[in-house]
């Protein structure tokens, strides 16, 4: 496996010949990554994943500078689970000046759920997934549906720019619990982590209601809130959406063809997670 840290090296790594599927992530990885770079390599020939933790998608007041960094460790994994290459660049070779060049999604998508609490999140998120885009040049791109707008956001991207690349989505690895693995977890205490599960216990409660007929969207989502903050959570948000396009589904039954998902976000103690549940 090759560990590269500049673009040159990169352009000279990367074969033209062979099928390319980029797996970006943060590092700081665990079994969801490794079940990502799985599905890229049963999709190509050569797997390509990034390590960069993007400081455009976090605000001043959020965990950069504190977000997990085990590299030595993620390129252990990484090697045994099927990664040709490791590009993993310092933050002076991704942005050796000031990215005044940005891109905007559109806040119908953008700028709801994560995006409200998250202002300008996903206008970071697009900027260094497209820059990506643009170095690595992948037939294919995965991305894990634990973080399920995200992937929208970037799959609409894909299909407005006219981008050569195959979106493929990789399912949300879970402990036996149901806690959604995710770098953050560490943050967790033993007994917060304990706690955590009920995050998607609480998605699956919604699931549960709305699979037995239930179509008061406001109301089910407050009973999710509110058992949620009963049991010491800050909930951002509880909210049954359209799978399509994020939309909130009309009141009554959804029509035929129209699948919902729910998807939280909520901290306990000083760490805010994330999950959703396709209904």
């Amino acid at each position: 496996m090759q560990v590269i840290r500049s673009i040159v090296e990169l352009r000279a790594a990367r074969d033209p010949k062979r099928k390319s599927v980029l797996v970006p992530t943060m590092g700081n990885l665990h079994a969801g990554h490794l079940s990502l770079v799985k599905i890229a390599r049963e999709r190509g020939d050569q797997v390509i994943t990034s390590i960069f933790v993007n400081k455009l998608q976090f605000a001043p007041h959020e965990d950069f500078d504190k977000y997990p960094r085990t590299f030595e460790r993620d390129c252990e994994l990484l090697s045994a689970g099927g990664s040709d290459v490791v590009f993993a660049p310092p933050d002076s070779e991704l942005y050796p000046e000031t990215q005044g060049y940005t891109v905007r999604p559109p806040p119908g998508l953008a700028d709801i759920l994560e995006g409200a609490v998250r202002p300008g999140f996903f206008s970071g998120v697009c900027t260094v997934v497209l820059k990506l885009f643009n170095l690595v040049q992948p037939d294919v791109a995965v991305f894990g549906k634990k973080d399920y707008q995200q992937l929208l956001v970037i799959r609409n991207m894909v299909r407005q720019l006219a981008l050569p690349i195959e979106i493929v989505p990789g399912e949300t690895v879970r402990e036996p619990a149901g806690l959604a693995l995710s770098s953050r977890n560490g943050y967790l205490n033993e007994s917060q982590r304990n706690e955590a599960a009920q995050l998607h216990a609480a998605l699956r409660k919604v699931a549960a209601e709305v699979k037995a007929g239930r179509s008061d969207w406001p109301a089910i989502e407050r009973e999710a809130r509110d058992f949620l903050t009963t049991r010491g959570w800050l909930p951002d948000y509880v909210s049954v959406r359209l799978r399509a396009d994020l939309g909130a589904p009309a009141p009554g039954a959804p029509a035929p063809g129209e699948p919902l998902v729910v998807l939280a976000a909520a901290k306990l103690g000083g760490t805010r997670l994330i999950d959703n549940l396709e209904i």
